[in-house]
């Protein structure tokens, strides 16, 4: 069974980002689900039984920096496996942001 999780950390102050609204949207812009990250900066499992396709994670940056360029950051991934596990962190700070696909 496919399962996500996400990590964020803040680079301003090399730790995690606690409190973060993240937010798994399907392409149509239909809700999956939605947590905050917890005091380590994660959420553990946002979400398991994914099917294959395309899905959006929504990360509400401008209620973590209130001053930000970048009020929310979209990341666009693909399921390909229902087996696989997704990990996908998010490097952030007022001005810019980085991501990968994790373990």
């Amino acid at each position: 069974m496919s399962s996500l999780s996400t990590h964020v950390l803040d680079a301003t102050t090399g730790r995690p980002a606690a409190e973060v609204p993240v937010r798994l949207e399907r392409p149509d812009g239909s809700v999956v689900t939605e947590a905050r990250t917890d005091t380590d900066g994660r959420v553990a499992k946002l979400a398991t039984g994914l099917d294959s396709g395309d899905y959006r994670l929504v990360f509400d940056t401008g209620g973590y920096f209130p001053d930000t360029f970048y009020p929310q950051v979209v990341v666009t991934f693909s399921v390909t496996g229902p087996e696989q596990h997704y990990h996908v962190p998010l490097l952030l700070s007022p001005f810019a942001y980085s991501t990968y696909r994790g373990s």
